[in-house]
């Protein structure tokens, strides 16, 4: 049974009547419809539970422990009616969470699949010329194609003790800006963050299309509506106040920025300004909680005839805005210590002789297995695609080309721009590709895992078959992604989550892990790209670097003076902190 209590009353239903609904949890809404039996001797009629702006992480371990229960526990049949009224009231009733054992055991030893056709929004169909074309709206071929559909809720990392520290801040309400270097999990540790975090007037932004993507947010301008920023204070008020975009501000509570190493000290000051004047509170930020995350020592605000870029920490309101800054140090991606002391220093901008030799050597690595190519990292986008669009056209054989399905036509280009995914995707047997998606992230199918086409399906989809680094074989299907618009609409976009992988870009690596990568450091013309790439191998083994001059390895001072002064505020606080211990009375 399922029983239901509020506003002074409480309502019993059998468990095996409940339906979920399940498309909007990410989003913080669900429903879940309960009717009676039809010889329950219950009253008559269902009930319908909507849940909204709850925080997706809770939401989530909820349904899955509710739809574990439904599939593994759903008690006998319904007892005749005359048994129910002479019988006595039940007394106990099984609690929905924790999972009992009882029903772990039957979901470990028989699984769990459902095999119901599925239907996809598209299908991938070769015409008279081989390439495959895309029909909005077609359902997929009459068969059964396996679907996951029960999952038992597994256990998440658990959070280091600095990771926690943050966490628990950002939901204390705390303005906060959280930094660290590449591989400490800034972007996992943020997810989290929203995860826990209710929905409603929760805003995600990032300073780049792509790493708003990541995070299911917008672009910081999008949300800002002041265009570019660069029109004075009072025009950029007046465009805030819009009514849209004035609404957008009025209901935000919680504003997220990530890559906050490419805003500029400018556009934050206005923002701040602006926040104040729409909202009409004279507060920091108009009142609103900032979640700020990003490294200093990468990748810097892009700048016009080459002045210098001014970074977000070197604006005036900076200071009054962020109530806390925690640094986290604990390095994941890269597990040899050998790598991350290098990778340290780099980002210092420090480049000993010894630095130096060990990235010379790695020139002779050879990083190509089971013909998957290492990826070049470029400097410059005009490099990756003509390097992609040559090596394609130097393999034999058809192109297979792939066309996504986006929900809103004209807006093309805003979802190339955001999407991790172009719009038309070409390849051929042979192809180097990455997957930029996690698929599967025990299995290592995540986002940057790379691979080779190997094989198209014959059944008239024509999706590819990708052999990865990892070692597994996959046909890769469509997956979905959403981004926010231009007035805070949806957008959607449905194609294979590939890209093709024989050039990359170092701004679009952010965010990355590499198996297998290759670097020209020749063109380096910013201060902490080369960390960037460098930091995007996941191993010395798996890195060749071509060419490499140590005067490419640099950072900007300002950056180092602002770390060097975090660094110094923290060994103060640990000082306070052991003499408010040493100070206590031990019998208090």
């Amino acid at each position: 049974m399922l029983r239901l209590e509020g506003t002074g009353r409480s309502r019993c239903f059998p468990l095996r009547t409940a339906r979920l609904f399940t498309r909007f949890a990410a989003v913080g809404r669900s429903a879940l419809r309960l009717s009676p039996d039809s010889d329950s001797g219950l009253s008559s009629g269902a009930i319908q539970l909507l849940l909204s702006d709850c925080p997706p992480d809770r939401l989530r371990r909820f349904l899955r422990t509710l739809r574990l229960k439904l599939a593994t526990a759903p008690g006998p049949g319904p007892a005749p009616f005359r048994s129910r009224l002479l019988g006595p009231r039940p007394q106990a009733f099984y609690t929905i969470s924790p999972i009992q054992p009882e029903n772990v055991q039957p979901v470990s030893t028989t699984g769990s699949q459902d095999t119901t056709p599925v239907k996809r929004p598209c299908t991938l169909d070769r015409d008279q010329s081989g390439k495959v074309r895309t029909e909005p709206g077609a359902s997929s071929p009459k068969k059964m194609v396996p679907r996951h559909r029960l999952q038992l809720p597994s256990p998440k990392p658990q959070l280091s003790q600095e990771q926690a520290q943050v966490l628990s801040a950002a939901l204390r309400g705390k303005s906060i800006f959280f930094t660290g270097s590449a591989g400490t999990g800034k972007s996992y540790l943020l997810k989290r963050i929203l995860g826990s975090l209710p929905p409603k007037g929760t805003v995600v932004t990032a300073s780049t299309g792509v790493a708003a993507c990541h995070i299911g947010g917008t672009t910081l301008h999008a949300f800002a509506g002041i265009g570019s920023g660069k029109a004075p204070l009072a025009q950029c008020v007046a465009l805030a106040q819009r009514p849209s975009i004035r609404q957008s501000w009025l209901s935000c509570q919680r504003l997220v920025i990530d890559e906050v190493s490419m805003v500029e000290a400018s556009l934050f000051d206005k923002l701040e300004a602006v926040a104040r004047a729409v909202r009409q509170q004279d507060k920091p930020f108009g009142g609103i909680q900032l979640i700020i995350c990003g490294d200093f020592l990468q990748l810097p605000p892009v700048t016009k005839n080459n002045q210098p870029p001014q970074f977000c920490f070197q604006a005036k309101s900076w200071r009054k805005c962020i109530q806390l800054t925690m640094e986290l140090t604990e390095v994941w991606r890269q597990t040899d210590q050998t790598f991350i002391s290098l990778l340290q220093a780099v980002r210092l901008g420090r480049c000993s002789d010894e630095v130096t030799q060990q990235l010379k050597a790695t020139a002779k690595h050879k990083v190509e297995r089971d013909g998957i190519l290492a990826t070049r990292l470029c400097t410059h986008q005009d490099d990756v695609a003509l390097t992609n669009e040559r090596r394609l056209q130097q393999l034999p054989g058809q192109i297979y080309s792939y066309e996504a399905v986006d929900s809103d036509p004209d807006m093309v280009r805003t979802l190339d721009s955001q999407c991790p995914v172009s719009h038309l995707l070409q390849l051929k047997l042979g192809a180097q590709v990455m997957l930029v998606k996690n698929l599967a992230v025990s299995q290592g199918l995540v986002n940057g895992a790379r691979g080779v086409v190997v094989g198209f399906e014959a059944d008239g989809r024509g999706l590819p078959r990708v052999k990865f680094l990892c070692g597994i074989t996959e046909v890769v299907r469509t997956e979905r992604w959403t981004v926010h618009g231009p007035g805070g609409q949806l957008l959607t976009r449905q194609q294979l989550p590939l890209r093709l992988a024989w050039a990359l870009s170092i701004h679009k690596s952010q965010g990355m892990t590499l198996d297998c990568v290759e670097i020209s450091l020749a063109r380096v013309f910013e201060s902490g790209q080369a960390y960037v790439a460098l930091s995007r191998a996941r191993s010395l083994q798996g890195l060749r670097v071509l060419d490499f001059d140590p005067s490419v390895v640099r950072c900007d001072p300002r950056v180092l003076k602002f770390y060097a002064s975090l660094q110094e505020q923290a060994y103060l606080d640990e000082d306070e902190k052991d003499s408010e211990q040493e100070n206590m009375d031990p019998d208090t």
